[in-house]
């Protein structure tokens, strides 16, 4: 089993290396900045998922939000993978990837649009999140139109508060995700009597980045419950999606055991879940199996002073990696080739954009850093270039895959010519 972190430095002559394969070679070879992810760390997270639950029917649904790089797609389709999507965009990955792996595709998103649920039904997704009345009368409407019938799963939210960053806690009855449990029941009712629709599942997401499992434990107690009244009702009720959000430590922290987390996550659920007898439990990890295989590798363009402020400017910004400036999110950062004698010193990790929020890293003790210098800011495989934009027409960065002792680019660097490509003067 591989290490928490794939990144490393295999001695102390040698640069830090993904898997054993040097960041400093890859950088001369694609430039940077650049994603580097280790194919052997999802990997090993996938199977920790799926170790953690084999004593009840589930299917692990990568979050396709996280990271949506095809080759990721296609590695984790080989090994088994269901898949999460929130948009048709999504969906025509999965499909580009592998037409029957739509049969292990859960459709969630607050605000699916008549094109995108025709798209998913013509496809034979394994089932639909609906997320309010109004979207259930225009999935009714849409599969009656195509004859398609529809498998269906509410998702409920249960008013369990996760601690977490406000922008990505869903759990709550002021946050725009999902239906009062308090109403489901009626909801239930009135999907039943759709001839296309079939009501068989009970989804809910309460965040991202939740690092106790108790909230979980929680919101799958109140699921529960709701399972119980709707088989009372009559409705065949087989599933349950218990979302995903299990976080990760993003400062380095070697204590840190991917393994334990998961297992203490499974725990809970299972305890408020397995009195249900008869069930498949969907589950959509994304951040915890990618986040901590992927790093963007950056080379340093400037240091400089104002006052006492020193700042290191790097090649790579805001638009490549927004975490710290959307979420203020702590990313740690490490030089690629370790300096003999290198003092630390306390400083910003900024880039280029014209933005005073477009940091990686402020008062930061970190080992100094040259002009020239490549640095490795870690944990950066979940919502790094998916996030990504082309904010002061930068080109987004290339992507490279680490299989093995194999690296193959995944994406090539954007050029000028596919910014401007689309434009009309």
């Amino acid at each position: 089993m591989s290490s928490t972190r794939p990144f490393a430095h295999p001695d102390a002559q040698s640069p830090l290396a993904c898997d054993g394969v040097s960041l400093d070679t890859l950088a001369k070879k694609y430039g940077t900045p650049l994603y580097v992810y280790s194919a052997e760390q999802i990997l090993e997270r996938l199977r920790l998922f799926t170790a953690a639950f084999e004593s009840i029917p589930h299917l692990v649904c990568y979050s396709v939000k996280a990271n949506s790089a095809l080759a990721i797609l296609k590695l984790l389709d080989r090994n088994g993978s269901g898949f999460d999507i929130v948009s048709g965009g999504e969906l025509e990955r999965i499909l580009r990837v592998n037409k029957a792996a739509a049969q292990r595709v859960v459709f969630s998103g607050v605000g699916k649009t008549a094109a995108e649920i025709d798209l998913a039904l013509r496809s034979g997704i394994l089932i639909f999140n609906v997320e309010s009345a109004g979207e259930l009368d225009l999935l009714a409407e849409r599969a009656s139109r195509l004859r398609k019938r529809a498998r269906i799963a509410l998702r409920v939210n249960p008013d369990v508060f996760a601690e977490t960053h406000p922008y990505i806690s869903t759990g709550l009855r002021e946050h725009k995700f999902g239906i009062d449990i308090r109403q489901a029941r009626s909801v239930y009712k009135a999907a039943a009597k759709q001839k296309f629709l079939e009501p068989c599942g009970v989804s809910v997401h309460i965040g991202s980045q939740i690092r106790s499992a108790d909230p979980f434990g929680a919101a799958a107690e109140r699921i529960a419950q709701l399972v119980g009244d709707l088989r009372a009702d009559g409705l065949p009720i087989n599933s349950v999606d218990v979302g995903g959000g299990l976080g990760i430590e993003y400062h380095a922290d070697h204590s840190f055991r991917p393994e334990e987390k998961i297992r203490q996550y499974a725990s809970a659920l299972l305890k408020a879940l397995r009195p249900l007898g008869n069930l498949q439990l969907l589950l959509e990890p994304g951040r915890f199996i990618v986040a901590q295989a992927g790093a963007l590798v950056t080379r340093v363009l400037y240091v400089k002073k104002n006052g006492e402020k020193t700042f290191v400017v790097t090649d790579a910004a805001m638009n490549d990696l927004i975490r710290p400036a959307l979420y203020q999110a702590h990313h740690d950062i490490v030089p690629v080739v370790r300096r003999k004698g290198a003092r630390k010193k306390t400083v910003d990790v900024v880039g280029p954009v014209c933005e005073s929020g477009d940091f990686f890293a402020r008062d930061r003790e970190l080992p100094e850093l040259k002009p020239g210098d490549l640095a490795a800011i870690l944990d950066a495989g979940a919502y790094g270039l998916s996030l990504s934009s082309n904010y002061n027409s930068r080109p987004r960065p290339a992507e490279v895959l680490v299989e093995g002792k194999r690296a193959r680019l995944i994406r090539r660097r954007e050029t000028m010519d596919d910014l401007l490509a689309m434009e009309q003067m």
